[in-house]
């Protein structure tokens, strides 16, 4: 940590240089690197809303997120969403019922509203982490909205869908990148009768948290605002392919499980700054191009397998 916080600084005197002059931020090449560099906590909020799109959507729809608060709601969805209150990050101070503020209010608020803005998906398991992460972040109910959208309906579209379908084809996805990329460990997936479902499905729907140590989610995050859902795919192939010679030893379909879990947790995850660096050079090129064409034939193939 002693030696994050030093990188810490250093970037946030850049960041605070490169934002003095700038009225509003301009997608380019020279914030692409920094983001991926890290951005300060301080101006995490702003460079998220302005890299997605959702500071745009925020201006163009003055007062729509009160009107969505204020109209009428299923009952049985307000029933689902506040059960599932006290079940989000029970082990953070600002989700206590004790705590002033306390976040289950807000948290409840964006959850309520997205159900109403989104009918197609209204509102479904892993949709309050997400909505509790972007209040941890913002502090602001409006931009966690705002910011769930660009999220939910442009970077990750369908992933939350009632079929989730986004998310099964972006599993495909992964398996054939393996595949082409770490034979041996895809060997030893097909060998093990491992679905790829089973070990990565709460990686995807989760975006991370919880599986991978705070500061590393909120690194992860800063590039899928700018970059896109590719970012995931960065991830969960570093992950991968650093790890490749204890998958390929496994020999059961437990052993990959547990596998797994392990290279989630330790100091090649928890060393924030070396590992976004590595998700850059590790698993190789990865172009949106690959990406279309390779979700274009997992929905052919889901598709087909679901309508047998």
């Amino acid at each position: 940590m002693s030696e994050y916080l030093v990188v810490l600084t250093q970037r946030s005197i850049k960041w605070s240089k490169l934002l003095k002059s700038k009225r509003k931020v301009q997608r380019n090449v020279k914030l692409k690197r920094y983001i991926r560099k890290g951005v300060p906590n301080e101006h995490r909020a702003m460079i998220w809303m302005a890299a997605s799109g959702a500071q745009e959507q925020f201006e163009k729809n003055p007062g729509y997120y009160q009107a969505l608060l204020e109209a009428q709601h299923d009952p049985k969805l307000v029933e689902t969403i506040c059960i599932d209150l006290n079940r989000t990050f029970p082990d953070n101070v600002q989700f206590r019922k004790t705590s002033n503020p306390c976040q289950q209010k807000a948290l409840y608020n964006v959850l309520r509203a997205y159900a109403h803005h989104n009918a197609a998906v209204g509102y479904c398991q892993g949709m309050n982490f997400i909505a509790g992460y972007l209040l941890i972040v913002t502090k602001d109910e409006e931009r966690s909205f705002w910011l769930m959208d660009a999220l939910l309906g442009r970077i990750l579209p369908d992933y939350y869908s009632p079929g989730m379908v986004g998310l099964k084809i972006d599993q495909e996805v992964l398996g054939e990148l393996v595949r082409v990329k770490s034979p041996r460990v895809w060997k030893a997936m097909v060998d093990n009768n491992v679905m790829w479902t089973l070990v990565v499905s709460r990686w995807f729907i989760c975006l991370f948290i919880d599986i991978l140590p705070v500061e590393t989610v909120l690194r992860i995050w800063d590039c899928l605002f700018y970059e896109g859902s590719k970012i995931l795919f960065r991830v969960a192939l570093t992950l991968i392919h650093h790890h490749r010679v204890l998958i390929e030893q496994a020999q059961s379909l437990p052993d990959i499980c547990q596998i797994f879990k392990q290279i989630t947790r330790g100091p090649f995850v928890e060393e924030c700054h070396p590992f976004m660096q590595k998700i850059f050079t590790e698993p190789g090129s990865l172009s949106i191009a690959t990406l279309t064409k390779l979700r274009a034939a997992c929905r052919a193939r889901i598709i087909s397998e679901e309508t047998k």
